[in-house]
């Protein structure tokens, strides 16, 4: 006789059949929202707070909009909304121009030393944007080498910014225009030729109209940048206030949390109108690459590409020279007076408290930020695509996971003090800890790895998830050993974005760190201020060195992991 059938329960009934969930899914359901959770809390909580301290007194107390009055009616401070928006979209424009022919060139021309003369434009990435502004200092300060260029002009002001932040945001905008120009169909470009237009017009009939979006984006990334970046003003704006130093200023130098507040929401507007205007434009975007197109090829044009080559390799040089200098200033006694060569300048114990030490709580933070925001931004990413259904959950997730692009670091650095030096916060025990450090530096930098994440995973055809639970498999088994041995090069993209910008970043940090936890960059901003400029040079070279060494090892690490674990991907 057949065994009879369970009955189904009233409610098992009442339930369809797609909408019952096994325990991976409520486990996965369960996780998401952790990840949401943590974030809100890591993000969410601390702008609130500072939104929060904007209206408040010194004892707490709800003022309304006193402080923002106060704060416009003082005419040094309120200056420093013109002078950021100046020096801003003045960096911006120069950046761009600069950046646009160097991108082009290397999309559109068959120039030689590709590969190098990128590399050499790529060098601030690697460095603290200090190392450019003691640089131009170097070479157009009071005793720079250069100083005779300036004439009657003062490198100490917007001069001094502008150049430096056009050095530091170069990188960006070039990584961001390339992309934009390396995403062409060639039939556009051989029906405007065989129609016998100009070469001129089909650049601006065709190539400029085809790259629109990506130059967009390159403008609105500089500009947030060049605006909400500290090192660089802190160097050599001398008596040019700009909100990032006005922040410092009322936090650090006059304790004045309430008026810091109130310059970090002032600073938190552009940066949310060039986002959401950046988000808005990116959704007018067209495909221009579709599966029909044909890839670009350039053809040789010698005096095109001599051109091409000429401008690269000026470009290459002054990037390598803003290197050079700081290295060998380093390597002197005493600049411009004695050039006798020492390596003095690298005893760091000698001219700051912290010495060796802040080096190697960089290298911790950078360590622990690549290890704990490689496994947290990756993880979340895949919860966020691969969870079923739950469309509204993972919805706020992603949301969450994008917002600190509108965030700028010194924002993130306040708002933190705000919440968590709070002792009725239940995690106040994190506050001058290495903790907090590799928090805010995993925030600060999330949205890009998630992103780079979410487009990795993508690829993935959701098949394999479902088989995997066909197969009675856990979830967690699939993602360790198929989504991320099949993503492993963006992993591992991720890890170094991490490492990297965990050893250079500043804006977060500088309000954050105890004399325990001091890291690289803050010491060369003690250094700086103790007039041992050739020692700041010395720690920003060696954090150069840390970064480049980095990179090569993780490019070699990818080349013999992706030959064995991305064998598939050939044929």
């Amino acid at each position: 006789m057949a065994a009879s059938r369970p009955v189904a329960s009233a409610s098992e009934l009442l339930v369809p059949p797609r909408q019952r969930l096994n325990p991976d899914e409520w486990l996965m359901r369960g996780l998401t929202v952790a990840v949401g959770a943590w974030l809100a809390v890591a993000l969410l909580a601390p702008v609130y707070r500072l939104l929060s301290k904007s209206v408040e007194n010194a004892d707490g107390d709800f003022v309304g909009l006193a402080n923002y009055l106060e704060y416009f009616a003082t005419p040094a401070l309120a200056s420093s909304i013109k002078h950021s928006l100046f020096v801003g979209g003045v960096s911006t424009a120069i950046c761009i121009a600069l950046a646009f022919p160097f991108a082009y060139a290397l999309s559109r021309s068959c120039m030689p030393a590709k590969g190098l003369l990128k590399g050499l434009a790529l060098i601030p990435l690697l460095a603290p944007s200090l190392l450019s502004a003691i640089s131009v200092r170097y070479l157009f300060g009071n005793q720079g080498s250069l100083n005779w260029v300036m004439g009657e002009h003062s490198i100490y002001g917007p001069i001094g910014i502008i150049i430096g932040e056009t050095i530091f945001t170069f990188p960006f905008a070039l990584l961001i225009l390339t992309t934009a120009l390396s995403t062409a169909d060639a039939r556009l470009h051989d029906a405007a030729l065989s129609l016998r237009a100009s070469r001129l017009r089909v650049f601006f009939t065709v190539t400029l109209p085809g790259a629109k979006f990506g130059l967009v984006t390159a403008m609105f990334v500089v500009f947030t940048l060049a605006i909400t970046d500290f090192a660089i003003p802190k160097i050599t704006a001398g008596n040019y206030n700009v909100l990032s130093l006005d922040i410092y200023k009322q936090v650090v130098g006059q304790q004045n949390f309430e008026m810091g507040a109130v310059v970090g929401m002032i600073l938190l507007v552009p940066a949310i109108v060039t986002f959401a205007v950046d988000r808005l434009v990116q959704r007018r975007q067209m495909a221009t690459l579709t599966p029909d197109a044909v890839p670009f090829q350039p053809k040789p044009n010698k005096p095109f590409d001599t051109a091409m080559l000429v401008y690269c390799i000026f470009i290459g040089l002054v990037m390598l020279t803003m290197v050079g200098v700081s290295v060998f200033a380093s390597l002197i006694k005493y600049w411009p007076y004695n050039l006798d060569l020492t390596l003095a300048n690298y005893d760091f114990d000698r001219v700051d408290d912290t010495g060796w030490r802040a080096y190697t709580n960089s290298l911790t933070l950078a360590l622990w930020t690549m290890i704990a925001g490689t496994f947290v931004v990756f993880s979340g990413a895949y919860l966020v695509e691969k969870t079923r259904r739950f469309a509204l959950v993972r919805g706020v997730v992603h949301l969450l996971s994008m917002i600190p692009l509108a965030v700028p670091g010194l924002v993130l650095g306040i708002s933190y003090i705000l919440f968590f030096n709070d002792p009725a916060n239940p995690f106040s025990f994190m506050y001058g800890t290495m903790a907090i450090l590799v928090v805010s530096t995993v925030i600060h930098y999330y949205p890009v790895s998630h992103l780079i994440s979410v487009t990795a995973l993508k690829q993935m055809d959701r098949e394999f998830e479902s088989i995997s639970a066909s197969l009675k498999v856990p979830f967690y088994r699939t993602f360790w050993r198929v989504s991320v041995p099949v993503c492993l090069p963006a992993v591992l993209d991720i890890s170094i974005f991490f490492f990297v910008n965990a050893m250079t970043t500043t804006s977060a940090v500088v309000f954050l760190y105890s004399p325990e936890t001091v890291p690289a960059s803050v010491a060369i901003l003690n250094m700086d201020e103790t007039g041992a400029i050739a020692s700041a040079a010395a720690m920003s070279i060696v954090i150069l060195l840390t970064s480049a060494a980095v990179r090569l090892g993780h490019w070699l690490l990818v080349r013999g992991l992706v030959r064995r674990t991305q064998a598939w991907r050939t044929r």
